[in-house]
C-alpha cells in the first residue's frame, strides 16, 4: 500500500490552528471551513524514491522540450502562449539548464499500488508552499514520519542567493491571506532584504515598472500569472518592460512555456515519434510518468479536457469509457474561454480515507532550484480545485 492515513485530529484544533498561525500558516481555518486536515498521510519509503528519481527525470525532460520550443513563434501560438510575451521570451537570455524555474510543482497522481503518473507541472506560480514547508514538518514530527520538506527553505535561500527580487508582490498583498503568507515565507526563506507589495500598486512609467511611492523596481518576484499579461489591463506595459530588460522577474518568463499544458502534448508526441532529441533513459520516464497528451480531442474515451493554462481545477471536464462527459468543474474559473484546451489520458486520483469521509489524494511535489525537496498533500474529488484541503504528507520510517 503506497498510502497509510495516521492519526485522529486532536480536541483542540483552535488551539493547534493559533501555533500554526504563530508558525506562519494563518489559513488553516478558511471562512470557518477546515481547509487543514489534522492527520497526516505516510507514503511508502519506496514509492517516495521512486517518486523523487522521477522528478528529476521529468525535470530534465520539461527543461529540454522548453528549450526545443524556445524562438519558434509557431510553438508559441501552440501553446497558447499570449502574443504579448513572445517577443521577451525571445529577448531574454533563458536561464541555465534545470533553472527556466526556480519555484515549481508537479502533481502527481499515485496509486494505491504505488503507480505513478504526472497530471501537470505548475512551473510559475504554485502555491501550498508554507503548507509544505512549515505545516508538514510540524505535522510529521508528532507522528513519527521522516519528510524532505525540511530542506524546502534551504532551497529557496539557493534558488535566490546570488541574484534575490528587489520586490515580492501578489494581488491584494495584506488581504489575502493565503497568497500574502506565501510571498512572506518564500521571502523569509530567501534570506535577502526583499520588499513585499500589492501586485495593483505597480504602474509601468515608460517601460519602467514602479511601486506606489514611484520607486522605480528593476526585479520582481511576482505570484501572478504570466499569462494574463495577454488578458489583464497594463499587461502589454509589463510585458514591454520585461522585453526591454529593464525588468528581471522571477520566475524567469520562459516559466511560462513550462507551465502550459501545451507543451507535455509535446513532449508525448516526441515520444510517439521516438524522436532521438530524448535519451532511452528520457523516453522511458515519458512513458512510465506521463500521460498521453494531445492538442487535438483524438481520444475516444477516459480522457480529460483542460485548458493549457488552467488553475486550480477551472476549465477540466472528464469523460468517461464510452465518450461522455461525466464532470465538470464547478469551483474554479473556466480559462478555456482565453486558452486553447489539452486532451490527456485519464487517471484517477486514488482514495482514501480521513476522519470526515473518503477523498481523492493528490501528490503534489516542490521542485526549487531544481531539486524534488518537498511534498504537499491535497485531498478533494476526482478534480481537485478551490474546495480541496490540505493534508500533510511524510514518509515511513521502515
Amino acid at each position: 500500500m503506497s498510502f497509510q492515513v495516521v492519526g485522529q485530529p486532536a480536541e483542540d484544533r483552535a488551539q493547534r490552528v493559533q501555533q500554526l498561525k504563530e508558525m506562519g500558516f494563518g489559513w488553516a481555518d478558511l471562512e470557518e471551513e477546515a481547509y487543514w486536515v489534522d492527520q497526516a498521510v505516510a507514503m511508502d519509503p519506496r514509492v517516495w524514491e521512486e517518486l523523487q528519481d522521477a522528478c528529476q527525470l521529468l525535470w530534465g525532460i520539461f527543461d529540454k522540450a522548453a528549450r526545443f520550443v524556445h524562438g519558434r513563434r509557431d510553438m508559441y501560438e501552440l501553446l497558447s502562449i499570449p502574443e504579448v510575451l513572445w517577443d521577451g521570451l525571445d529577448a531574454v537570455p533563458p536561464e541555465e539548464p534545470g533553472l527556466l524555474s526556480r519555484y515549481a510543482r508537479f502533481d502527481f497522481s499515485v496509486g494505491l499500488g504505488g503507480t505513478i503518473k504526472l497530471m501537470e507541472l505548475n512551473a510559475d506560480t504554485p502555491t501550498g508552499y508554507v503548507e509544505s514547508s512549515v505545516a508538514t514538518p510540524w505535522m510529521c514530527s508528532q507522528h513519527g514520519l521522516w519528510t524532505p520538506n525540511t530542506g524546502m527553505a534551504r532551497q529557496v535561500q539557493r534558488a535566490f542567493a546570488e541574484a534575490p527580487p528587489a520586490y515580492a508582490a501578489c494581488i491584494a498583498y495584506g488581504k489575502h491571506e493565503e497568497d500574502s503568507g506565501t510571498i512572506d515565507m518564500l521571502v523569509r526563506h530567501m534570506e535577502q532584504p526583499v520588499i513585499c507589495v500589492d501586485t495593483l500598486d505597480l504602474w509601468v512609467d515608460e517601460g519602467v515598472l514602479r511601486d506606489a511611492s514611484g520607486q522605480a523596481i528593476d526585479s520582481l518576484f511576482a505570484l501572478y500569472p504570466k499569462e494574463w499579461m495577454g488578458v489583464d489591463d497594463g499587461g502589454e506595459a509589463l510585458a514591454y518592460s520585461i522585453e526591454t530588460g529593464q525588468l528581471r522577474i522571477l520566475n524567469s518568463p520562459h516559466a511560462v512555456i513550462l507551465q502550459s499544458k501545451g507543451l507535455q502534448a509535446v513532449i508525448w508526441g516526441l515520444h510517439e515519434l521516438k524522436a532521438p532529441f530524448f535519451s532511452e533513459t528520457e523516453h522511458d520516464a515519458i512513458e512510465a510518468y506521463m500521460l498521453p497528451t494531445y492538442n487535438e480531442p483524438v481520444l475516444h474515451g477516459d480522457y480529460v479536457e483542460k485548458s493549457m493554462f488552467g488553475r486550480e481545477g477551472g476549465s477540466v471536464r472528464m469523460y468517461g469509457a464510452e465518450g461522455g462527459m461525466e464532470i465538470k468543474d464547478q469551483d474554479g474559473f473556466d480559462t478555456s474561454v482565453f486558452f486553447r484546451p489539452v486532451y490527456q489520458a485519464r487517471a484517477d486520483l486514488p482514495r482514501v480515507r480521513l476522519h470526515d469521509g473518503e477523498y481523492h489524494l493528490l501528490t503534489g511535489v516542490f521542485m526549487i532550484h531544481g531539486e524534488a525537496c518537498g511534498l504537499l498533500g491535497r485531498a478533494g474529488g476526482l478534480i481537485t480545485g478551490n474546495s480541496s484541503r490540505f493534508v500533510a504528507m511524510g514518509v515511513r520510517k521502515d
